[in-house]
């Protein structure tokens, strides 16, 4: 990956990570209800009707022996000791996500993926396929024909490969056999779960709730929020629909930057801050400088206090001699900017970015993916 498309990496992740306000969201985008939940299924099955990209079965015997089988049930026989050598068929495995109240007859998308040596799965049909819960029972059955990304024309005459050639995907290929009972709280109660655990928004949430609903919400929790709801379904059905409708304002995020060690992709988000520090890195050298800054009310304001905020100056230098130094006010976007400007590396960044948080200087979780 060159300079100019680290810096464009970076400069689009710092565009859609700008401080700003922030802006009220459901709860059902920050909750979900205890008990409604999704469910994997998985399965073993076939692939038929490859153009001789199918499984090479003298170094996958489970093809074979599944073939044999399948024959078997469907009444017919081969003699013992018979030496298959097909190359229109596929091993696979099956995965699919049952949904919370899936009826019996309703489709779900199935994932098909090679499990042998199989060069492409396209234009082949998967064979039916019992899909399993982690109860080993079937809770639904998957038939099709796959949809694989393959290789298509591009301008100029030449081919470009779209996706992995080893997978696939049915489109309403499964139909679902049993129905999984859900059940939405226990007795006059309901749970509300957050999606991550934050004191702050379950103290707003309940605040909200008990705003409409009077002494309806309690935090458990930091993660979970016990609802008193009508006992009726249809009453609390309509109680749910209000309670995720509502509009809350969440607590600002802990401090996080993410940085992809392959692409050199850098993500944070706004409460990311610099401390005093100094660091040199090669032909770089970094100096960060905290400065307090002393905001103080106007001359004929009534009421107001003087207030010190602490803001970095940042300077970089490169051993050629070129400065660049950050404004009042520097966060950790701009001297990622800074560096890419001139040249930093993305094992650059790395480095520094793993310095700073050791020294302390970088306020923020930071995770390496």
């Amino acid at each position: 990956m060159n300079i100019k498309n680290i810096y464009a990496c970076f400069l689009i992740a710092i565009i859609f990570l700008l401080p700003g306000v922030s802006a009220a969201e459901r709860i059902r985008d920050l909750a979900s209800i205890q008990g409604v939940r999704n469910n994997q299924l998985i399965g073993y099955g076939l692939v038929v009707g490859l153009d001789g990209s199918g499984d090479m079965t003298t170094q996958t015997p489970f093809t074979v022996q599944s073939i044999i089988s399948m024959l078997g049930q469907l009444g017919i026989n081969l003699p013992p000791g018979t030496n298959l050598q097909l190359r229109n068929v596929a091993a696979v495995m099956v995965t699919a996500t049952l949904p919370a109240f899936a009826k019996p007859g309703q489709q779900i998308d199935v994932t098909v993926s090679s499990m042998g040596n199989a060069k492409s799965l396209r234009g082949g049909t998967l064979l039916m396929t019992p899909l399993k819960g982690v109860d080993n029972q079937v809770y639904a059955v998957a038939q099709g024909s796959l949809l694989v990304g393959g290789i298509g024309a591009a301008a100029g005459g030449s081919s470009v490969q779209v996706n992995h050639l080893s997978v696939g995907r049915i489109a309403g290929g499964g139909i679902v056999e049993r129905e999984i009972a859900t059940t939405v709280g226990q007795g006059e109660f309901i749970n509300l779960e957050l999606n991550a655990s934050d004191f702050t928004t379950v103290d707003r949430i309940v605040e909200a709730i008990n705003r409409i609903y009077p002494l309806a919400a309690v935090a458990v929790d930091g993660r979970m929020i016990q609802v008193k709801a009508p006992t009726d379904n249809t009453q609390r059905i309509r109680f749910l629909s209000q309670i995720e409708s509502m509009d809350i304002t969440p607590a600002k995020a802990p401090a996080k930057v993410i940085v992809n060690s392959r692409t050199g992709s850098v993500a944070m988000n706004q409460s990311v801050t610099l401390e005093t520090s100094a660091i040199a890195h090669g032909n770089l050298s970094i100096i960060i400088n905290t400065e307090p800054v002393i905001s103080q009310p106007g001359p004929f304001a009534q009421r107001g206090e003087t207030v010190v905020v602490p803001r970095s100056q940042v300077e970089i230098r490169t051993e050629e001699g070129n400065l660049m130094l950050l404004p009042n006010g520097a966060d950790l976007a701009e001297v990622v900017k800074a560096l890419t400007a001139i040249g930093a590396t993305t094992q650059d960044l790395l480095s520094i970015l793993q310095a700073l948080k050791a020294a302390g200087s970088l306020r923020a979780e930071l995770e390496i993916i």
